[in-house]
């Protein structure tokens, strides 16, 4: 009986863990490679990613720990040991962590140490999914699992024969908390132990159940065990409890948690687990991630394609991550990041709007406009209760990158119909952002006292990345204008921002063709190398963000010399060597040797700037040349590998451009209604769109060779722009795309086609 009960659980847990990818249209999910990305380090990112156990957009995600405790790298492909599995809300490495504790099961002997508790581990072994991640931890000889709700999560640990098995419970240093409560199998505490952006009330509140009691059981103050107090509060707090096991031993854990109490973090469990078993829990979150994944369904491309594809789009639908929760009356409350008030209403964290603005927002709007709704919802919140809208949250306000981004976020949404939220608030929250400085660098604007009275961030003024600034303050003003039309605000006001829209006009050089910073006197910098990254740019150079006017490219065009030229300087981007200036960071950082080992030139796909600049050749009559360069891009710098993005993922955005760009287009100026066109990666997409319309995008002849679009018609009518309208895709229906092995090069080349530029 024994034996046929352990076939029947490793059958169930088979079908859990394993799914033929042939089934991918039903179950989209088993073509997702969560290792994608995590072959990473400081000096060269693959991605900067970690194999995130979640459902998506989830309060809590858990990952296998590799780093040692506080490292942003916490999980690192090239590693060869776990030191536990940690609750984690890291949106980068860069950001680092917060709300973050660890489990691991330990045998032989009581190890409390992350060292020494630190089990070998192979890739063989290793099976990551997004709803169900399993290891074998060869040191202690148990098999982990673990599967998670938005704010829970199941393990099951199956022991070998031993007197002496434990399980560890890492609270983390910097301030933590741990209680056992051997009568209820029970383990509860907190942990502080945050990257900033808190108030100084900040716990991430615990609960821990086992389904065994325990015989051992002892609290840390993180270097010896506290062998007469079974809670203790200190720097860095934890609990070893241990038992025996038989072989093949299964000891289930459930654990949830809470940014508002430990009272809290108990009904996250109870509404979340429960009961449920650690197979059903797992087939929920499959379903979860089946129903958000199966948004979109490919058809004849590659294997490669489709996992990659998958794998991108399981990273577009994890950030922000749901910063709210239930209470006891089942009513929405959230901790606040900024004021450290439990308040009603939604909230999310873990986002940098300078990098999602671009397509990661737009895909939201496009193909999740109700959770992008209630992310709206929460930056009124954020406004009300942090006084400014986050640029960079996580969770609440950080300092980091330039811009104003907000504004794109915020009119984006509008522009593209969300509504059911209080817009008037978030407009408000934008004008206060556009001519205030914030109490961070990178909240508000800095310098705009400058910006607003000259039209430009000045180089001589000690305000760093100044050019980088002025470029998206006018883009932003850009978007602002668009809102305050649909809006009706005063001629004046709108008058106003259309106006500073053109400011980066101001820092067009009309010698070098290019971008550049300015003096205060209004003399241009001296030297100037366009190669030079930082200075007046942001983690790029002038070749790079001279192409941030999304909002005007016809107006940077005749600013270059007109159609001509402006296609000659777009080709030098990819002509050009991969030269570069370091000397304003004093080394080579990790973009700049990213860009060169890519091998095109001075295109740096692996940062966020210059990631739109593929398409601007539909703004000059020369389509093809985008369709060539998009299908370069997506072969050669995105695998479904541990080493398959070229640069920082980042929260989404690095993905959404593979995915937008596999549909056949991509939102070059969000705050307009209008993707520009592409190339199509599969014969066939369907996309079932959330007002229950169905958008089909066939090319049946699509190949490697054939990636130029001969012709495109939509609903059978010929489609001759360079564009797609976001208001006729959502009404449904099927674009056909003809696609050839030698360009069309008479389509897209009549000036009535062009997408939209203000200045068109």
């Amino acid at each position: 009986m024994k034996k046929i009960a352990l076939l029947a659980s490793l059958l169930v847990t088979a079908a859990t863990q394993a799914q033929s990818p042939a089934s991918a249209n039903s179950n989209p999910v088993e073509w997702v490679n969560p290792l994608m990305g995590t072959d990473s380090k400081p000096s060269l990112s693959n991605g900067n990613t970690y194999p995130s156990i979640v459902l998506p957009w989830g309060m809590n995600a858990w990952m296998p720990q590799t780093g040692r405790m506080g490292d942003g790298w916490a999980y690192t492909y090239a590693s060869d040991k776990i030191r536990g599995f940690k609750q984690t809300h890291q949106p980068s490495p860069w950001m680092n962590d917060y709300g973050q504790f660890a489990i691991m099961p330990v045998t032989g002997s009581l190890k409390f140490n992350q060292d020494n508790r630190a089990s070998w581990f192979s890739h063989k072994t290793e099976i990551a999914k997004p709803y169900y991640y399993s290891v074998y931890l060869a040191d202690a000889d148990v098999t982990a699992e673990l599967t998670p709700t938005e704010r829970a999560a199941q393990f099951r640990f199956t022991f070998p024969e031993n007197d002496s098995s434990f399980i560890v419970v890492d609270a983390f240093d910097k301030g933590s908390s741990v209680r056992i409560i051997p009568a209820e199998k029970k383990i509860v505490g907190y942990t502080t132990r945050n990257s900033g952006g808190v108030p100084a009330n900040f716990k991430n509140y615990f609960v821990i159940y086992l389904d065994k009691p325990f015989t051992t059981a002892f609290t840390t103050n993180g270097t010896n065990l506290v062998k007469d107090s079974l809670e203790v509060t200190n720097a860095h707090a934890g609990a070893v409890i241990g038992f025996k096991t038989k072989r093949g031993e299964k000891v289930n854990l459930r654990v949830a948690s809470s940014f508002i109490s430990l009272e809290q973090a108990e009904l996250n469990l109870q509404r979340e687990i429960g009961n449920t078993s650690f197979d059903a829990t797992a087939q929920k979150g499959k379903q979860a991630w089946n129903k958000v994944l199966g948004r979109i369904k490919v058809e004849g491309g590659s294997e490669e394609q489709t996992r990659t594809f998958y794998s991108c789009l399981y990273r577009a639908v994890q950030f922000p991550q749901k910063h709210y929760e239930f209470d006891a009356s089942n009513k929405m409350v959230h901790y606040s990041p900024y004021n450290g008030e439990v308040l009603p209403g939604y909230m999310f964290a873990g986002t940098g709007f300078w990098d999602t603005f671009r397509a990661l927002y737009p895909l939201l709007n496009l193909l999740y406009p109700e959770i992008n709704k209630e992310m709206q919802q929460g930056l009124v919140n954020d406004y009300k209760e942090g006084g400014w809208l986050p640029e960079w949250s996580s969770p609440g306000l950080r300092n980091v990158m330039v811009g104003n981004n907000s504004a794109s976020v915020v009119a984006d949404a509008y522009i593209k119909g969300l509504r059911g939220y209080d817009i008037e608030t978030l407009y408000e929250a934008l004008l206060h952002g556009a001519n205030n400085e914030g109490p961070l660098t990178a909240v508000g604007r800095a310098g705009v006292k400058y910006y607003n009275e000259l039209g430009y961030v000045p180089y001589d003024v000690k305000i760093n990345e100044n050019a980088a600034r002025t470029l998206e303050y006018a883009y932003d003003d850009f978007t602002i204008y668009q809102l305050a039309k649909m809006l009706k605000r005063p001629q004046a006001e709108i008058d106003l921002y259309a106006k500073r829209s053109q400011n980066y006009r101001n820092l067009f050089d009309t010698e070098t063709k290019l971008m550049r910073g300015k003096n205060k006197d209004g003399s241009f910098q001296k030297p100037f190398n366009p190669f030079k990254w930082g200075d007046a740019f942001t983690e790029g150079n002038s070749w790079h963000y001279s192409w941030s006017v999304f909002h005007d490219v016809n107006g940077l065009k005749k600013l270059m010399g007109g159609d001509e030229m402006f296609v000659k300087m777009l080709d030098s981007v990819f002509n050009l060597p991969p030269v570069f200036d370091e000397s304003y960071y004093g080394s080579v950082i990790h973009e700049i040797r990213e860009m060169q080992i890519m091998n095109m030139g001075q295109y740096a796909h692996g940062n966020q700037p210059i990631q739109h600049m593929i398409y601007l050749y539909n703004y000059a009559g020369q389509p093809w040349k985008t369709q060539q360069h998009v299908r370069n891009v997506m072969a050669q710098l995105y695998k479904p590998t541990p080493d398959g993005y070229c640069g920082d993922e980042d929260n989404g955005q690095t993905s959404a451009w593979y995915i937008f760009s596999a549909m056949g287009f991509y939102p070059v100026c969000p705050g307009t209604t209008e993707y520009v066109l592409g190339t199509p990666l599969f014969k066939k997409m369907t996309i079932t769109l959330e007002n229950g319309k169905t958008l089909q995008l066939n090319a049946p002849n699509n190949s490697a060779a054939n990636k130029y679009v001969q012709q495109l018609t939509f609903n059978g009518k010929l489609h001759t722009k360079n564009y797609v309208d976001h208001f006729e895709l959502m009404k449904g229906g099927v674009l056909d795309f003809n696609m050839s092995p030698v360009p069309n090069k008479q389509r897209g080349t009549n000036k009535n086609d062009f997408p939209y530029s203000y200045s068109k």
